[in-house]
């Protein structure tokens, strides 16, 4: 029996949204290693070790469990685990079972590794605005915004802007500040 379907053409990329894509792929690759060689310099870690400790140091008791960690950080566990590890060797962070689910694992950022983020962040917010916010006017760090969470909801991704923001345990109040710009 023969698929009675017709084969569907590709949906191909006009010349603008060509040029859209290969600009936005380019950072892709560009940003990463550029925040990667800025943490090393400046702090002698890896740019996704900051961002676990980070995501910790933000955290109500700067704590965690693992799976909601590796949400935060967009790893996966395994991944996550063995950098964990190596926190925990450093003195970073410390793993202990979570008293209110004993199949759960959390991560509690210690002392010393707050000490770090405290030490590492003025060199990774000084890149992230140099590289990221500096370069755009206001109107186009939300029109930034906006696009990061569409493309976050069509990947079924956890949106980082339900993190609540240091010293804070709400979420942003407006995560989509101008919905007329929907298509």
């Amino acid at each position: 029996m023969e698929d009675a379907r017709e084969p569907t053409e590709p949906r191909w990329l006009d010349a603008d949204e060509q040029q859209h894509w290969y600009a936005f792929a380019y950072v892709l690759t560009q940003l990463p290693a550029a925040l990667e060689a800025r943490m090393q310099r400046d702090a002698g870690i890896a740019h996704f070790d900051y961002v676990v400790m980070s995501a910790l140091s933000m955290a109500p008791e700067r704590t965690l469990r693992m799976s909601e960690l590796a949400q935060y950080a967009g790893s996966t566990l395994s991944r996550l685990s063995n950098v964990v590890i190596r926190l925990e060797k450093r003195g970073w962070v410390r793993r202990h079972p979570d008293p209110s689910d004993g199949r759960s694992t959390l991560a509690t950022l210690t002392d010393d590794g707050m000490d770090k983020v405290v030490a590492a962040a003025p060199g990774h917010v000084d890149a992230v605005r140099r590289l990221i916010f500096d370069p755009l006017t206001k109107a186009q760090q939300r029109q930034l915004g906006a696009a990061s969470r569409r493309i976050l909801g069509a990947l079924q991704a956890p949106h980082p802007t339900d993190w609540p923001s240091p010293g804070s345990t709400s979420p942003d109040p407006d995560p989509d500040p101008d919905p007329a710009d929907r298509d």
